[in-house]
């Protein structure tokens, strides 16, 4: 038996999902721009006052670890383990781009003959998004990285496969991308922490909790301040 919160702070959207034995119990999430530190906690309270669940039952808390917002990633990755400290219970971490990959396989239906691949992007400002291509299992297929998209990106995949282009990023790469029969774009799809419960379910079975003490997010990049905008400071 299993019970694990689930957060996802890493993009636009700030979203919590509460799992028992890999099975969604309860979800919610919010899309309000640059809310994630006063919304997270207001959510976790509402999941756990619906559902009646006590904090003290939870069996672990699993954590979106990036790639994506800093700013979103610190706050997710702080929320979790103070709730880790607090009631003595295992972290475990989870790809961002693998949970979205798995949220996209389950969004489409395939023909068995139809070789399809997914591949989850994230806003990284400018043509710059991170991404990474999966399989409908959620096996990599290339790695994580950060990558300005021109007219050559992921043209040796599109060459065989079919590949869906979702997320934030992908969006802004579609004018880019859209010209190739083998790209396929979702407007629609969100990132959720629903699509985290079956990797931190297969985690908790496993005993692969993450070191509590010393685990930081994946940032990939290092973070980059903007230039203060007030007059007279440089």
């Amino acid at each position: 038996m299993s019970l694990i919160l689930n957060i996802e702070t890493a993009t636009g959207v700030c979203s919590v999902a509460l799992a028992r034995d890999g099975k969604l119990v309860e979800r919610r999430e919010s899309t309000v721009k640059n809310s994630h530190s006063s919304v997270l906690t207001l959510l976790m309270d509402d999941v756990f006052r619906t559902t009646g669940v006590p904090l003290g039952d939870l069996d672990a808390v699993a954590v979106s670890e990036g790639p994506g917002s800093y700013t979103g990633l610190r706050i997710g990755v702080a929320s979790a383990k103070g709730l880790c400290y607090a009631l003595d219970k295992p972290l475990i971490g989870i790809s961002t781009l693998r949970a979205m990959a798995l949220g996209m396989a389950h969004a489409v239906s395939t023909a068995p003959e139809t070789q399809l691949l997914f591949c989850p992007m994230i806003d990284a400002r400018r043509m710059e998004v991170y991404c990474a291509i999966f399989d409908e299992k959620g096996k990599e297929v290339r790695e994580i990285r950060a990558e300005i998209v021109d007219e050559n990106s992921f043209q040796e995949y599109l060459v065989k496969n079919r590949i869906l282009f979702a997320g934030d990023g992908a969006l802004k790469c579609r004018k880019i991308l859209d010209n190739h029969p083998n790209a396929i774009f979702s407007e629609d799809f969100q990132t959720s922490a629903e699509f985290m419960i079956p990797l931190s379910e297969e985690k908790f079975i496993r005993n692969n909790f993450a070191d509590l003490a010393y685990f930081e997010p994946y940032y990939l990049k290092d973070f980059v301040a903007g230039k203060p905008r007030v007059k007279g400071l440089k």
